[in-house]
C-alpha cells in the first residue's frame, strides 16, 4: 500500500515538474519580442562622393540599387535605356573598386553616400 502511493507520488510529482516546464517553455516561445532600434542622423559624405568621381545619376542608381531594384525597374523609373543603367553600373565599380551590386551597396553606406 505504502510502495504504490509512493509510487503514484513520484509520477504526480514528474507529471507536474513536466506540465510546469511546458507552460513555461510555451510562454518564453510565444512572448512578443521587444526590438530595440537607434536610429542615427544620416550626414552625407559629399567629399567622398567628389573624390570618387560618382556622377548624380550614378548615386541615383545605386540608391536604387540599394531599394532593391533590378536594372530593368531602374531604367524604367529613370525613363532611360537599360544599356544606359549597366553602364552606370559598371562605372559605379570601378569607382567603388568591386565587383558586385551587394559590395557596392556596402561600400557606399560605410562611405556615407548612401542610406
Amino acid at each position: 500500500m505504502v510502495k504504490d502511493l509512493t509510487i503514484e507520488f513520484y509520477l504526480g510529482v514528474v507529471a507536474t515538474i513536466f506540465t510546469a516546464v511546458g507552460i513555461w517553455t510555451g510562454l518564453k516561445l510565444t512572448r512578443t519580442k521587444t526590438k530595440v532600434v537607434v536610429q542615427t542622423e544620416f550626414t552625407f559624405n559629399e567629399i567622398e562622393l567628389n573624390r570618387l568621381g560618382i556622377s548624380k545619376r550614378e548615386l541615383e542608381v545605386l540608391t536604387l540599387m540599394a531599394q532593391g531594384l533590378s536594372n530593368q525597374e531602374i531604367a524604367d523609373k529613370l525613363f532611360v535605356s537599360l544599356n544606359t543603367i549597366k553602364t552606370h553600373s559598371s562605372n559605379l565599380f570601378l569607382k567603388l573598386e568591386v565587383n558586385r551590386r551587394t559590395q557596392a551597396i556596402q561600400k557606399a553606406k560605410a562611405l556615407s553616400l548612401i542610406r
